[in-house]
């Protein structure tokens, strides 16, 4: 199963994508993450429904730097990722 979860809030330049890539690594989620031009963080992450729900309850708060205001989920189709990466631009 397969989410992107878009993540609004002061979620750049804190080290959102380095915490998302630290938790998505200790739950087993494969995927990616990276910033948005308009200042939110996209993720898109593959895993069982338990995985994608922690997770998304990770998403939620997110790390101790970062304020999470809003996070968006839409279901994708799987493109079975190897690992969790993060995209940098």
């Amino acid at each position: 199963m397969a989410k992107r979860f878009v993540v609004y809030g002061r979620v750049q330049g804190v080290g959102f994508r380095y915490f998302t890539w630290k938790e998505a690594e200790k739950i087993g989620i494969k995927g990616t993450v990276r910033n948005c031009t308009d200042g939110s963080v996209e993720i898109i992450a593959e895993g069982n429904d338990d995985q994608l729900q922690y997770f998304y309850d990770w998403l939620k708060v997110g790390p101790r730097t970062a304020t999470v205001e809003q996070v968006l989920v839409d279901n994708i189709e799987d493109k079975r990722y190897s690992d969790f990466s993060i995209i940098h631009r």
